[in-house]
């Protein structure tokens, strides 16, 4: 936990904490209580790397996976 939230830090992230941070402060001073939902979601997600802050929104992976196929060798087995 204590990982996640001190590394792995970039812009976007960044951008999702303060932007929940300044819906908070809008829907305290408008008294718009369902924003402090909103922007208290938007804060988790940038504090904890969670969903689209943390990079997971892609729709390619950042590390693909190679694919490789090891050969097979197949044993014929006959019955009486």
């Amino acid at each position: 936990m204590k990982a996640r939230l001190l590394t792995g830090w970039n812009f976007q992230r960044v951008a999702f904490v303060a932007l929940g941070l300044l819906v908070i402060g809008t829907s305290i001073s408008e008294q718009q209580w369902v924003g402090l939902l909103f922007g208290g979601y938007f804060v988790t997600m940038g504090l904890f790397a969670l969903g689209c802050a943390g990079g997971n929104c892609g729709v390619a992976p950042r590390n693909p996976v190679s694919y490789k196929t090891d050969e097979v060798e197949f044993e014929e087995i006959k019955s009486n």
